[in-house]
């Protein structure tokens, strides 16, 4: 009898989420993503959708590889070296090479409340 009281037990749905640090949704019009090494050709303009210190993810109308190094600049930062993770449907998840200096990342998450 103890088989049918287990049976049906319920279990938590696993998280989507998986990062260990949230990123807080934004909306920077004013976003601008070369690629690293292209002096030569022009950025490509973006909207930043979100970020945390470890990294963000921009709407952008270019097309990038996974592993893809490149320049990001927010509304007129100093430009941030970073890595492209994924690219789909218009969206980059990017993965900056260090952590985001805590100046920055709380003048981009203000400017959007």
């Amino acid at each position: 009898m103890r088989y049918m009281h287990s049976q049906f037990r319920s279990v938590k749905s696993a998280l989507i989420e998986q990062r260990q640090v949230y990123r807080h949704p934004v909306q920077i019009q004013r976003a601008a993503i070369r690629e690293n090494g292209k002096g030569g050709t022009s950025a490509k303009a973006g909207e930043l959708v979100d970020v945390s210190v470890y990294g963000c993810r921009v709407s952008c109308d270019g097309r990038f590889k996974a592993s893809t190094r490149l320049w990001l600049r927010f509304d007129n930062s100093s430009p941030i070296p970073a890595t492209a993770v994924w690219c789909k449907d218009g969206y980059i998840g990017c993965r900056f090479d260090e952590k985001l200096d805590q100046g920055l990342f709380r003048s981009l998450t203000l400017m959007s409340e």
